[in-house]
């Protein structure tokens, strides 16, 4: 499953920022860029005024610098305490390949979804692991040549604790850039999701904050919907609150069953989640609270 890293001609140091705005900020970058020879190729900036933050995402040539990606944070985080103590960034350097575990249980469309971009080499990163609470998808899993592990978990959720450190122990052996919760069908404990924060994305079979929990469709299909959707989100300890990357929704209409949304809704997850995926691997997602800034 491993591709190659980025050809030098695509190789890319990506910066992502936020601070509070203030005049200035983007002459400051493009010096600093300047100053090392950077070649910009990408850049996009957003100012929300509602919460007085300005936000870029800037990818420059590689090549066009002879610093190593440490020296150049070195170097950089200079230019972000000017910027101020709150400025949050990172600098990625594409040609370091990223990595995801997968989280699974029964139902195995989102798996199938990811296994075939990532063979297909459609994903900026590999599956290093998918880890399951049922055996089902074991062997499409190590069809495609990649580890699965099952870990049994007991009906009562108060007895779980166990099951979920040994989920732990399996993905951070990893050390992924992404745990991606491909229809897992369990709640994560409030530890984890701090110790996967800004790392563990989620879809979610609704267009939320609609029908939030278990069974959304049955409860779409009772409030008798026009639209269904699907969320792709970060993790947080309050469930299905998390900060919003990607939704869609496709049309439903009175003669549709419950079978069909499910059915049409598979569509709709497999995309929302790729799309959100691929952008949290790019660095093309910056936090803010319970908001998420986009540069897609």
């Amino acid at each position: 499953m491993n591709r190659p890293i980025a050809s030098e001609d695509d190789r890319r140091y990506v910066l992502s920022l936020g601070t509070p705005d203030r005049t200035g900020i983007v002459a400051r970058i493009s010096t600093f860029l300047a100053e090392v020879g950077g070649s910009i190729v990408e850049a996009a900036y957003h100012a929300d005024p509602e919460s007085g933050w300005f936000f870029t995402r800037q990818a420059v040539r590689a090549s066009s610098i002879s610093l190593g990606l440490d020296e150049l944070r070195e170097q950089f985080a200079d230019v972000a305490a000017e910027l101020g103590p709150e400025t949050d960034w990172s600098l990625h350097d594409t040609g370091q390949r990223k990595k995801i575990v997968l989280l699974v249980s029964k139902e195995g469309h989102c798996l199938h979804d990811l296994l075939g971009r990532a063979a297909g080499g459609e994903l900026p990163a590999d599956i290093a692991a998918v880890i399951g609470n049922h055996p089902d998808l074991e062997d499409v899993t190590r069809r495609h040549g990649i580890d699965f592990h099952y870990v049994s978990f007991p009906k009562d959720p108060a007895e779980r604790g166990p099951a979920f450190e040994q989920v732990r122990k399996l993905v951070d052996a990893h050390d992924p850039d992404a745990v991606v919760l491909a229809r897992f069908m369990q709640v994560l404990p409030a530890e984890l999701c701090e110790h996967w924060a800004g790392r563990a994305i989620n879809i979610h079979h609704s267009f939320l904050p609609s029908f939030v929990g278990a069974r959304p469709y049955h409860q779409a299909f009772a409030r008798g919907v026009k639209l269904i959707g699907a969320t792709c989100h970060y993790v947080t300890a309050e469930l299905d609150a998390g900060p919003i990357i990607e939704q869609d929704v496709i049309r439903v209409d009175h003669a549709d069953q419950i079978r069909d949304m499910v059915r049409q809704g598979r569509d709709i997850e497999k995309l929302v989640l790729a799309r959100g995926l691929r952008w949290h691997l790019e660095d093309r997602i910056l936090v803010h609270g319970r908001k998420t800034v986009v540069f897609s």
